[in-house]
C-alpha cells in the first residue's frame, strides 16, 4: 500500500529558541515510482484594472491526494526550564483517495525530551527516534521522490516516526501528542519556540489556530515577550503568567515564539543583541518589566486632568461615550491622587479651580460635573491645554494630561505651531499628554505634534468605535507606575566618552515612566561589543532608585536565533523617519533610508510598495527615492479620514513590539481595514496571501515601545482604489520575507536584497535535489536550507557568495 508521511506539525512545541521544535503537519508521499508533490496555499490571482489580451493562467485541478489542516491546538506548562506540551491537529483527507500516512516530526535540534506519548484519534500509536544521520536519509529522499523542498530546512536533525495509518477521503483524523522538555536559554531568558511555518504546505488555510502557554515559576517572573506574535498576557500574581494566542482561517508562514525571565527587584531588564556581520553595527533589544503587583504604600501617588472635548460636533453618541469613558477613570483613580476635569468649547470649564485629593467625596462631586457636560459652540483647544498644563505644579509625582477632541481648533489660538509651542512652554512638570482624536475632522498632525513634545502618545478613534474603550485601555495602562523619571543608560568596559553612547538609535528615544504590569521593549544598534552594564534609574514615589544589569552585547552572532532584533529595529526606524518626515518636513538623505530600509528588508510602506513592480530596479536609488518622496506629499493631508490613518500607520510601526511576519497580513487598524478614501489617499483592500507585514496601533495594544497585539497592516497610496489593490496583489506575488532575508521577484526568479548587481549576474548554478543542492545544505544548516527550500528559482547570498538554485 501506498505509504505518505506526514511531517507532522513539528509539535516539538517546546524549543524554546531558535531551533527547537517539531514540524507542522504536511503529508509527504514517499514512493519513488509514484511521486506526489505536497500541497501547496491556493493561489491568489492579482486583479488587473484592465482587460488582459490572454486570459490569466489559473491553478491545476485539485490532485487526487490532498488534504488541510482543520485545527492546531497548542497547549503548555511551562515550569522554570522544563516544559510539559499537549499538541493537537485536525486533519482531513481532502482528496478522492484513502491516504496511508505516518506522522512525522521532525527534531530542530537533539533536544531533552521524554515521556513522549502520540495518539491518533483517542488510540497510542509508538514513536520511533531517528538519530541526525538516519533522519537526514529519510528528509532526502523524501525531498528528492517528490521534488519538493518542503522538509529541507530540517535535515541534520533527528525525527520521530510512528507506524502507518489509513485516512479514507473525507475522513478527519486527530493526532495528539504529548512530550516533556528541558528548553533552553537565551541570553538568560527561557526561549520557547514552534514551528507553525510548515502548515504553509497544507491545501487550505487552517481554520483555527490555539495557544495556551502557562508559566508557572518558584521565582518572580519579570519579561515575557513574544517576538513573532501578538500574544494576550495575563499576570494573576507574580509567579505565573498565562500566554493566549488565537488565529481563524490563516496560513502561518512564521513560527511561533516565547520568551520569558525571572529575577528579583522592582525592574527586571534583560538584552537580546545580534551581530550577522562584525564589520557593521549590531542590534540590540532591551526588555523591562516592573514588578507586577506592589503595595499602594510603593507605588507613587500620580496627577491626572482629563481634558474633554464638548463641542457641536461631539454632540449625541460620541459625549455620551467621552463622559462615560472620564467616569471610568474617575472610579479607578487611586486614594492620594490628585486629578481635575477640563471641559471645552469655545470656553473652557474646569471643575475645581485648583487640583483635588481623591477620595470618596470628591469622585461623587466629580461624576456629577461630568453629568452636567453637554456638547455645544466651537473649538478652543489652545486654551484648554492651557488651562489644564498651568494646574500642574508637582514634579515630585507623575503627571498625566488625558486630552480628547474630535475637531480642529477654530476658536482662541488656532495657529497648529502655536499651540504645540504654547503647550510645551506650559508644560512645567514634563507632564505627559496622550491625546485621543476621535473621527475624521480633526487635524492629526496637530496631535502628534503634541504628544511628540510633550512625552505622550497619540490615539485615533475612528468613527463608529468606541471612546470609552480606548481611553480605559489607556488607563489600566497608566494607572498603577511603579516608576518616574526613568533613564536607561549602557556602559561599556573601556568605552570613552569621547566615542559617543554605547547604544545609539534608540527607540522609543524617551521613556519617561514604567506601570505595573507593563512590557517595555526598546532596541537600538550599538558600535562597540563586550560585557555590558545596564543602569536603570528613576523615582520609586520620593525616593531616588538606581538598579543595575549584565548585557553581553556580541561581536558576531553565532547563528540567526536573534535575528528578528534587526527587523524589529528596522520596522521602529521605519517610524521614526515617517514620523520625522511628517512633523519636520521631507529630507532627502532621510527619504533615501525609509527606502533603502525598505528594500532591504522587505518592510513595505505605502511610500515604498512602488518597490514590489517586477519592473522597479532596487538598485536605481534616484528614481526610488523621488518615487517615495513623491508619494510622502500626502503627508500635507491633515484631516480626513487620509490623515488620519496615515498617521495611525507611521504610529503603528514606531510602536511595533514584533517583527513584521511575511505572510497571512490582516490588514487592519484595531479590528476593520480601513475604506477607499479619494484620490491620493490611501487605499485598503483584504490582504493577499504571503503580503508583508506592518503593526497596527494603540494604546490599547500596549502604546509604543510596549509589547502587545498590534493588527497587520498594509496600505496604498495610489489614485484610486482599483490601483490600490492591484499594487497590494502585486506585492503579494513579487516579494518575499524569509527568515532573516527579503527576496523580489525579477526575471521569473526570487533575487535576495542584498544581492550586488555583479553577484546577480556571476552567480554559481545549482541544480534543484542534484547532490550539490544537499551539500549546500549540509554546510550552511538551518539557516541557510530555508533559503534554498523556495520552491522557484531563487538567487540568494551566503557569506558573500551567490548561488542560483533552479
Amino acid at each position: 500500500m501506498k505509504r505518505l508521511l506526514f511531517a507532522g506539525q513539528l509539535f516539538l512545541l517546546l524549543l524554546f529558541l531558535a531551533q527547537a521544535s517539531f514540524a507542522q503537519g504536511v503529508l509527504v508521499h514517499i514512493v519513488p515510482d509514484d511521486p506526489v508533490p505536497l500541497p501547496r496555499p491556493i493561489v491568489i490571482w492579482p486583479p488587473y484594472p484592465h482587460p488582459r489580451p490572454h486570459p490569466l493562467p489559473r491553478p491545476a485541478q485539485e490532485p487526487e491526494r490532498t488534504y488541510k489542516i482543520k485545527a492546531i491546538e497548542v497547549n503548555a506548562k511551562l515550569t522554570d526550564q522544563v516544559a510539559n506540551v499537549q499538541v493537537s491537529q485536525s486533519f482531513v483527507n481532502t482528496g478522492s483517495r484513502q491516504m496511508e500516512v505516518s506522522f512525522v516530526f521532525p527534531l530542530p535540534y537533539e533536544g531533552a525530551i521524554d515521556q513522549l506519548t502520540l495518539l491518533v484519534d483517542g488510540k497510542e500509536y509508538p514513536a520511533k527516534l531517528l538519530d541526525a544521520k538516519a533522519a537526514r536519509a529519510k528528509y532526502e529522499a523524501i525531498v528528492r521522490s517528490n521534488k519538493d523542498p518542503a522538509l529541507l530546512e530540517w535535515m541534520g536533525t533527528g525525527m520521530f516516526q510512528t507506524s502507518v495509518f489509513p485516512v479514507p477521503p473525507g475522513a478527519e483524523r486527530k493526532v495528539t501528542l504529548r512530550y516533556t522538555q528541558l528548553c533552553r536559554k537565551l541570553d538568560g531568558l527561557t526561549d520557547f519556540l514552534f514551528p507553525l511555518s510548515t502548515a504553509k504546505y497544507t491545501s487550505h488555510p487552517v481554520e483555527e489556530i490555539k495557544f495556551q502557554i502557562n508559566i508557572d515559576s518558584k521565582s518572580k517572573i519579570k519579561n515575557v515577550y513574544s517576538p513573532s506574535n501578538a500574544v494576550e498576557i495575563k499576570r494573576p500574581d507574580n509567579k505565573t503568567a498565562i500566554v493566549s494566542y488565537k488565529a481563524k482561517d490563516t496560513i502561518p508562514t512564521g513560527d511561533f515564539r516565547l520568551l520569558y525571565d525571572v529575577g528579583e527587584g522592582k525592574v527586571n531588564t534583560s538584552v537580546i543583541a545580534y551581530r550577522p556581520n562584525k564589520d557593521e553595527d549590531g542590534y540590540m533589544l532591551l526588555l523591562a518589566s516592573p514588578e507586577i503587583k506592589a503595595d499602594d504604600a510603593d507605588r507613587p501617588k500620580k496627577t491626572l486632568i482629563f481634558v474633554v472635548d464638548k463641542s457641536g460636533s461631539m454632540s449625541g453618541k460620541k459625549i455620551e461615550q467621552a463622559k462615560n469613558a472620564t467616569k471610568f477613570v474617575l472610579n479607578n483613580l487611586r486614594e492620594g491622587d490628585t486629578f481635575n476635569i477640563i471641559a471645552y468649547d469655545d470656553k473652557v470649564e474646569s471643575w475645581k479651580p485648583e487640583l483635588q485629593t481623591y477620595n470618596e467625596e470628591t469622585r461623587k462631586s466629580a461624576l456629577g460635573f461630568v453629568e452636567g457636560i453637554y456638547a455645544g459652540g466651537s473649538t478652543n483647544i489652545n486654551g484648554a491645554l492651557s488651562a489644564a498644563l498651568a494646574q500642574l505644579q508637582d514634579n515630585s509625582r507623575p503627571n498625566f494630561v488625558v486630552f480628547l477632541t474630535d475637531g480642529i481648533p477654530t476658536a482662541g489660538e488656532t495657529n497648529e505651531q502655536k499651540i504645540v509651542v504654547n503647550a510645551k512652554d506650559n508644560n512645567k512638570v514634563k507632564a505627559r499628554i496622550f491625546a485621543f482624536g476621535v473621527g475624521y475632522d480633526l487635524n492629526s498632525r496637530l496631535l502628534d505634534k503634541l504628544v511628540r513634545e510633550n512625552y505622550g502618545l497619540s490615539e485615533y478613534v475612528r468613527p463608529n468605535e468606541d471612546i470609552e474603550t480606548s481611553v480605559s485601555a489607556l488607563y489600566k495602562r497608566i494607572g498603577a507606575p511603579v516608576m518616574s523619571d526613568v533613564a536607561i543608560k549602557f556602559d561599556l568596559d573601556e568605552h570613552k566618552t569621547e566615542h559617543g553612547p554605547v547604544v545609539n538609535r534608540q527607540y522609543p528615544k524617551d521613556v519617561s515612566d514604567l506601570f505595573a504590569g507593563e512590557q517595555l521593549v526598546i532596541v537600538g544598534r550599538y558600535k562597540k561589543s563586550g560585557a555590558a552594564k545596564v543602569t536603570v534609574t528613576g523615582k520609586v514615589g520620593k525616593k531616588e532608585v538606581s538598579l543595575d544589569f549584565p548585557a553581553n552585547l556580541v561581536e558576531k552572532s553565532a547563528d540567526d536565533s536573534s535575528g528578528f532584533v534587526e527587523k524589529l529595529w528596522a520596522m521602529r526606524r521605519i517610524g521614526e523617519i515617517m514620523d520625522q518626515l511628517d512633523l519636520k518636513g521631507k529630507n532627502e538623505e532621510l527619504v533615501k533610508e525609509l527606502v533603502s530600509l525598505s528594500t532591504k528588508h522587505g518592510i513595505l510602506t505605502p511610500y515604498t510598495s512602488f518597490l514590489a513592480d517586477e519592473n522597479t530596479n532596487l538598485r536605481d536609488v534616484t528614481h526610488n527615492w523621488q518615487e517615495a518622496d513623491r508619494r510622502l506629499s500626502s503627508f500635507a493631508q491633515t484631516d480626513g479620514a487620509a490623515g488620519v490613518q496615515q498617521r495611525m500607520l507611521k504610529n503603528a510601526f514606531a510602536e511595533q513590539a514584533q517583527a513584521p511576519a511575511s505572510a497571512d497580513a490582516a490588514y487592519e487598524f484595531k479590528g476593520g481595514a480601513a475604506k477607499s478614501i479619494a484620490p491620493g489617499a490611501i487605499a485598503s483592500s483584504p490582504a493577499p496571501q504571503g503580503t508583508p507585514a506592518v503593526a497596527g496601533s494603540g494604546f490599547g495594544n500596549g502604546g509604543r515601545g510596549v509589547a502587545g497585539g498590534m493588527g497587520n497592516n498594509l496600505r496604498s497610496i495610489t489614485r484610486d482604489e482599483t490601483a490600490g489593490k492591484a499594487e497590494q496583489s502585486a506585492i503579494a506575488q513579487s516579494v518575499r520575507n524569509v527568515g532573516q532575508k527579503t527576496f523580489y521577484k525579477r526575471n521569473n526568479q526570487w533575487v535576495d536584497s542584498t544581492a550586488s548587481e555583479k553577484q546577480e549576474k556571476e552567480p554559481q548554478k545549482v541544480a534543484r535535489f542534484s547532490s550539490e543542492y544537499f551539500d549546500l545544505v549540509d554546510k550552511n544548516g538551518r539557516d541557510v536550507a530555508k533559503y534554498l527550500a523556495m520552491d522557484e528559482p531563487v538567487l540568494v547570498v551566503i557569506d558573500g557568495k551567490s548561488y542560483l538554485v533552479q
